[in-house]
């Protein structure tokens, strides 16, 4: 465990001396960090990454710190470069005051223009720093202006594959300023956000990441085109829709359900076609209440009338599977006997994940010879 001193700071390499430790240390790397000699600098540097990687105290001692790394930047040596661009990433992370002074410090025109460095380091490293600088929302119109984007863009589509998920995050942070969107789009990022999601897990935060950007950009009709215009573009969703984190599951149906309502007649067989309704039956049971509530209302655009039905004929799940299925197959007594089993199952896999989720919590409060787990029963209702 880490020693901690009176200043709240932490770390594994200091003085054994944790009165005088830390403070000791900051005021080091602060001297030097001012000495003519590139060598001690970049030694200041380091010094200011490894204080700076898990104490947030070090990290408000150290703000004085990010002019003088951030001139470091300018200077010809590699090592003076990229000892500096790490020491300003550490103190970046979780403290907006320190993201907000390195923009203004002036380190975008360098860290921008590290993204086109033949070296694949510098730019993960770049990457890696627009990421946490675009977590700010101050940050984020500056980022903008500086030209950012494009390069991101071109990193998603050419970088190694951690510059890609960082600078996929860079432009998922950035896509949250309004006026960003437009211009994300215009660097045709949809082939490039496809392929990614297509390669990545499906439960991971990339892929997350990926439908969160995509669920922004089908607003427009140009992504719509790009992105049904793209080979396994929908099945790469309604993969992430079936087995992708809570919240990437609420991006993935936001997103066909978006591109749905934007011109149903259009795209509704696209998204039909890549085998939906197991992924959208599932999340009415066992989504977040925003996937539940996505899901359901693409659920009745899916069917043949979006309208709802009269009261002989309740507008219930079951019905609404009904009509979509008989549509695929053609014949109604078959509809009914499949949408009947999906449905069965949807409720079947809800009952196991229940009982699951009951064992689990009464094994934190008692012994599980005590439980009787036989007495449990589930009920799910299906009409939303």
């Amino acid at each position: 465990m880490e020693g901690t001193g009176p200043s709240g700071c932490s770390g594994e390499d200091f003085e054994q001396d944790v009165e005088t430790s830390v403070p000791v240390a900051v005021r080091r790397a602060l001297e030097l960090l001012e000495k003519d000699d590139a060598d001690l600098r970049v030694q200041a540097a380091c010094d200011i990454r490894r204080l700076t990687k898990r104490s947030r105290c070090c990290r408000r001692q150290l703000r004085h710190a990010v002019r003088p790394l951030v001139s470091m930047l300018r200077v010809e040596s590699s090592e003076s470069r990229e000892s500096a661009l790490l020491a300003l990433l550490n103190l970046a992370v979780k403290d907006e005051k320190n993201k907000i002074s390195i923009v203004e410090a002036g380190a975008l025109e360098p860290i921008v223009s590290f993204l086109q460095s033949q070296n694949p380091n510098m730019q993960e490293y770049a990457s890696a720093s627009l990421l946490t600088l675009s977590a700010s929302a101050t940050n984020k119109p500056i980022i903008t202006s500086s030209g950012a984007i494009p390069l991101l863009v071109k990193i998603l589509r050419d970088g190694t594959p951690q510059a890609k998920a960082d600078s996929l995050m860079a432009l998922s942070n950035l896509s949250t300023h309004s006026d960003n969107l437009r211009i994300i789009l215009e660097t045709n990022p949809v082939a490039s956000i496809i392929h990614l999601l297509k390669t990545c897990k499906k439960s991971s935060k990339t892929a997350e990441k990926c439908c969160a950007l995509i669920e922004s950009l089908v607003g427009y009709d140009k992504c719509r085109t790009a992105l049904t215009s793209e080979e396994g573009g929908v099945l790469a969703i309604v993969e992430v829709l079936e087995s992708g984190t809570k919240q990437g599951k609420e991006h993935a149906v936001g997103a066909l359900l978006k591109i749905c309502q934007s011109d149903r007649c259009k795209y509704r067989e696209p998204i039909l076609r890549e085998g939906v309704i197991p992924g959208l039956l599932e999340l009415t049971v066992q989504g977040t209440e925003k996937s539940q509530q996505k899901a359901h209302t693409l659920l009745q655009l899916l069917r043949e009338s979006p309208n709802p039905r009269s009261e002989t004929e309740p507008d219930t799940i079951e019905n609404i599977v009904c009509n979509i299925i008989s549509q695929i197959d053609g014949k109604d007594d078959q509809a009914d006997g499949k949408a009947k089993k999906m449905l069965a199952e949807m409720v079947q896999v809800s009952m196991e994940r229940s009982l699951t989720h009951l064992q689990q919590r009464a094994a934190l409060v008692c012994n599980p010879s005590d439980l009787s787990i036989a007495s449990c029963a589930s009920h799910v209702s299906l009409n939303l």
